[in-house]
């Protein structure tokens, strides 16, 4: 006699991150823009708003090489960032 107890019969169906894999840099390609976003973190004290340019330069590398999926830079928090750089290039 088999008695198992099933209260619901619901299963966990596990989904993908919302933004996607994050593989990891097997072959170094974007380690540069690391490092240096790394040593801007140790100089600033591990304040991360003063390495923002850094850790827009090493998203744009990981994005480049199909290490994360493309995200519009806006969308990742660097909005004012790109304004500022679009407002410093001359006009023709």
């Amino acid at each position: 006699m088999s008695t198992a107890m099933n209260f619901g019969t619901k299963s966990f169906k596990p989904r993908p991150p919302d933004k996607g894999a994050f593989p990891l840099d097997h072959f170094g390609e974007c380690s540069a823009f690391r490092e240096r976003f790394m040593e801007c973190l140790r100089d600033s004290g591990y304040e991360s708003s003063a390495c923002r340019q850094r850790a827009m330069a090493y998203l744009e590398c990981r994005m480049d090489r199909q290490l994360m999926a493309n995200e519009p830079l806006e969308k990742l928090g660097f909005k004012d960032l790109i304004d500022e750089k679009s407002e410093a290039k001359p006009e023709k």
